[in-house]
């Protein structure tokens, strides 16, 4: 599968942060789920793959050619959605929609109108009126109705009820059902991601903690429940992350059931994407 979208060593300074040698990649009719805590450089690596900002290192490659700020082509197949729309908040629904027509050729306004039955969203309506769950539902059908090949997505589900949100999901894995479209979503509800995503590029402070398929961490990643004697065992290349609870220690392991096999009568539970995250950030490293 051709990669849709390379990022190759991306960097971004600022006075007080740092974005730095952030690299993955995305194939055709794949997912990949950006995850971090507030300021963990999610929003920094998208504006900054965008062009939006300036970059201070790295490149980004579109379908494995430089995406830049003036290639016009390149930007009509990619759909953006930021946490906020961006139009006057005067116009009506079907204005912003009129704008859009005007602004890509391969607007599809059948789909258009499809989608706002879909969501329910009144082409009447002004956006001022509309709240934040409805205006995001407006972002993505806009980004939708241009038939891109690459959706980047920021925090798209915040906001949104369970419904709506299942809905959503099911309509970005129809997207990727083939090898031609592919997704990159920033999300801080985890479980969305462990429903639709195929890999996981994980954030701290700036810097790649990893980047791997969600399966692969989901399946093999493991969170072992044990006590000081038990923890005082294990090797450092056995240790991803650990913390100590009040009587006990909760220890992130990259190969839960090789773990197993070594300690059979460890308590081993598979890790959820908000364990791996809370583990690696907060906890510490075996020396």
């Amino acid at each position: 599968m051709q990669n849709i979208l390379e990022i190759r060593d991306l960097g971004r300074s600022y006075v007080n942060f740092r974005l730095e040698h952030i690299s993955f990649s995305i194939p055709g009719g794949t997912i990949m789920g950006l995850v971090g805590e507030n300021g963990a450089g999610k929003s920094t690596t998208i504006r900054a793959a965008l062009g939006l900002i300036r970059k201070d290192a790295g490149e980004v490659l579109y379908c494995g050619e430089p995406l830049t700020t003036d290639s016009a082509a390149m930007k009509e197949q990619i759909g953006v959605v930021f946490d906020s729309i961006c139009f006057y908040p005067e116009l009506t629904v079907e204005k912003a929609g009129k704008i859009c027509r005007k602004t890509y050729r391969n607007w599809d306004e059948a789909y258009f109108r499809e989608l706002l039955e879909q969501f329910s969203l009144d082409p009447k309506q002004k956006i001022k009126a509309l709240s934040r769950g409805m205006s995001m539902k407006l972002s993505l059908v806009l980004a939708f109705a241009h038939r891109p090949k690459l959706l980047i997505l920021d925090e798209p589900t915040s906001g949104l009820d369970p419904v709506v949100r299942d809905d959503l999901l099911d309509l970005f894995l129809d997207f990727v059902r083939d090898e031609e479209h592919a997704i990159l979503i920033s999300s801080h509800i985890t479980s969305d991601l462990e429903k639709i995503a195929d890999y996981v590029t994980f954030l701290h402070a700036g810097k790649l903690l990893l980047t791997k398929p969600k399966d692969e961490l989901l399946w093999k990643y493991g969170v072992l429940r044990c006590g000081e004697e038990q923890f005082q065992k294990l090797d450092g290349s056995e240790v991803l992350a650990w913390q100590k609870k009040d009587y006990s220690y909760d220890v992130l392991v990259p190969d839960r059931e090789e773990l197993l096999r070594r300690y059979p009568e460890a308590v081993v539970d598979r890790a959820t994407m908000d364990e791996i995250l809370l583990l690696y950030v907060k906890g510490a490293q075996k020396k």
